[in-house]
């Protein structure tokens, strides 16, 4: 009778997902097309060409929108083993990486002191970001963070090899370590798992083929993309006689001009101050809870995507995956802040690619998208961060870190103890890092 309670609890999200998902790949097969430019071309043309260049022994050198860890080749080379059209093939690979995302999520919230309601987040969060969440990879990394998430307090092993995957794949998963203990047995091989695996795949990238590493200096001349927080300025100055322009660079759409280096040097200075941020709470953060690791790598993930010179659409699947990871823990307090991820999902879909053109002529419609979108980030994190918090402050000392706490739950028979522990005509957000 369980089973079966249990598959009638999964059939109203799994016939919503199905849906849903149906309709993001009518999307991206171009049987329904969306207002705006042609979301599928980072696909069909910048993916396949990066395929195409991998499979000659080499990564792509000579393109500096190669803006990606090693690991990227592998999510760039999958589609390749199917029996179909790259196009196609990827699409497949990503809807693949999307159901076992659900079946994570679903067999998660089964768990004591976990809920159902992440698998909600998840399947609205996806849906809501439309097309441009099937038509680039970053699906499939959130999904790795995720898994990495819930695997931290059984197996910290398995946790650490797979935020170290998911950081060779783009870089921010290395934040899901931002609220993980420092002392103590099952933290010591989270930490040493993360460090040993990050170390052994660069190796093997850096031996199997020349240019592994080249993304690191492929980011360094990026400007300050147009739907980044910063970018507002430019928006409204154009209405008052700013002179720079609007010009695909780097992969991306982006402000080029006077005062656009001095504004992406204040958006590094913010990620800074967000870093220092960070360590502050740390520092004084008195109490960990089981809660502590996802609801500090939703903040962190959160703070840093805010504050960075670039903020392409796809960058949201990040937050909604961490969203609906805190959701799932029952006892997470970023419920408000994962709701306004969510209607900035929403409001990015209007953005991009729906608006993209009045984005790009920063008209009054596309400013107040922006706006609208960044702020509701802003406001997440603050938020977050003003939970995450008051949340660490209690009374308790000597409290050991939340891997081993949920660890001495079990030991001790506590079966509400949580099983989580620790970017022109076209946009081009494929190649932003």
């Amino acid at each position: 009778m369980t089973g079966i309670s249990r598959a009638r609890g999964a059939g109203l999200p799994v016939a919503v997902w199905a849906v849903t998902r149906v309709v993001v790949l009518l999307c991206v097969l171009r049987v329904l097309v969306l207002p705006g430019p042609d979301v599928t071309t980072d696909v069909s043309v910048i993916y396949q060409g990066w395929f195409e260049v991998l499979t000659t022994g080499t990564f792509p050198l000579d393109d500096v929108t190669w803006q990606y860890p090693p690991a990227a080749a592998l999510a760039v080379l999958a589609p390749g083993l199917l029996p179909l059209d790259y196009a196609p093939a990827f699409y497949a690979l990503v809807l693949a990486a999307d159901a076992a995302a659900l079946a994570l999520f679903l067999r998660a919230g089964r768990r004591p002191g976990h809920r159902p309601a992440g698998a909600w987040v998840w399947i609205a969060g996806v849906a809501l970001l439309g097309p441009t969440a099937y038509a680039r990879y970053d699906l499939l990394v959130t999904a790795v963070a995720a898994a990495a998430l819930f695997a931290a307090v059984r197996r910290p092993r398995v946790a650490g090899a797979l935020v170290a995957f998911g950081a060779l794949l783009k870089v921010w998963p290395a934040l899901l370590l931002t609220g993980a203990a420092l002392r103590g047995r099952r933290a010591g091989a989270l930490w040493r798992s993360a460090a040993g695996s990050a170390a052994g795949l660069t190796l093997f990238f850096v031996a199997a083929a020349p240019g592994a590493l080249a993304f690191l200096t492929f980011q360094r001349d990026r400007g300050t993309e147009i739907e980044s927080l910063g970018a507002l300025a430019f928006h409204i100055a154009r209405h008052y006689g700013w002179s720079g322009q609007v010009l695909l660079n780097y992969g991306s759409v982006e402000f080029l001009g006077p005062g656009v280096p001095l504004v992406s040097t204040l958006a590094l200075a913010l990620s800074v101050a967000a870093l220092g941020w960070l360590v502050l709470w740390r520092v004084h953060a008195r109490e960990r809870t089981p809660t502590t690791l996802c609801d500090a790598a939703f903040t962190a993930t959160l703070l840093f995507t805010t504050t960075s010179r670039v903020i392409s659409p796809q960058y949201m699947l990040w937050l909604v995956g961490l969203a609906a990871v805190c959701m799932t823990v029952r006892g997470s307090r970023q419920a408000p802040a994962a709701a306004l991820v969510l209607l900035a999902t929403g409001v990015t879909l209007l953005e991009f690619p729906v608006g993209f053109a009045h984005v790009v002529a920063s008209d009054l419609r596309g400013i107040a998208l922006l706006a609208l979108r960044n702020g509701l980030l802003v406001a997440a994190s603050l938020l977050a961060c003003r939970r995450l918090w008051t949340q660490a402050r209690g009374p308790v000392r000597g409290l050991p870190g939340s891997v081993e706490l949920i660890a001495a739950r079990s030991a001790a028979g506590d079966t509400a103890a949580p099983l989580t522990a620790p970017a022109a005509a076209s946009h081009r957000p494929a190649t932003d890092g």
